[in-house]
């Protein structure tokens, strides 16, 4: 197969990272337009993008200040075979960080492009909130592969979070020594009873933090 020769972005802005263990952390955010889920609480219109070259994309990184590109979605994983492309031509010449934003469930793409890859933040897509089906087996074989790197699981919840889907993301987080980091699905419903969630994982597993979307409170991008 030969590599992708352009893809499809929906935007790139600089602005400040409001998810997960890097929150206030300026990054540059390239979004993708593909997304091989379709979570209800999904906001993004992925219709529209303007297409990159490798090349393209690479000049309009350089001219970003920040020190880390995250690569979100959509699903940057669906646009494997042009972020192999990019990241084993370009990677050395940006000399930034790589943080890939995914919903850890295309373990096989993963494989590709975790070399290139220095941070990964994977969700796991509950049904109680995606309306997804759970994708737990992939999402145990993503990690697998994730934490060759740094890697960290996110879990977007609300009120309707079952105790079996609990029972489910530690028994992942357990195998790889991992930090869950639970997020409530904005804007927050003031039936979620954040600190009775919050230890319903804790009295199981203590490598958890509760982080909401930061970048929502603050106006930001």
């Amino acid at each position: 197969m030969q590599n992708q020769s352009t893809v499809k972005i929906k935007e790139i802005f600089t602005s400040i990272q409001g998810e997960g263990t890097y929150v206030g952390e300026k990054q540059t955010f390239v979004r993708f337009c593909k997304c091989n889920l379709a979570c209800k609480y999904c906001d993004t219109d992925f219709s529209a993008g303007v297409e990159y070259s490798s090349f393209d994309l690479a000049q309009k990184l350089k001219q970003e200040t920040a020190q880390t590109i995250s690569f979100t979605g959509g699903e940057p994983l669906c646009e494997k075979e042009f972020l192999k492309k990019f990241l084993s031509q370009y990677k050395k010449e940006l000399n930034k960080k790589i943080y890939l934003e995914t919903n850890g469930t295309l373990f096989e793409e993963l494989k590709e492009i975790i070399e290139f890859v220095d941070v990964v933040s994977m969700d796991i897509k509950l049904k109680s909130a995606t309306g997804q089906e759970n994708r737990f087996l992939d999402n145990e074989k993503f990690l697998e592969i994730a934490s060759k790197k740094e890697a960290l699981l996110k879990i977007v919840f609300d009120e309707n979070i079952k105790n079996e889907e609990i029972d489910e993301v530690i028994k992942i987080a357990k195998k790889y020594n991992s930090l869950i980091i639970l997020q409530p699905k904005m804007p927050i419903n003031s039936e979620v009873e954040l600190d009775k969630i919050f230890d319903l994982f804790y009295q199981k597993y203590q490598n958890i933090r509760l982080i909401p979307q930061t970048h929502k409170f603050l106006n930001l991008a």
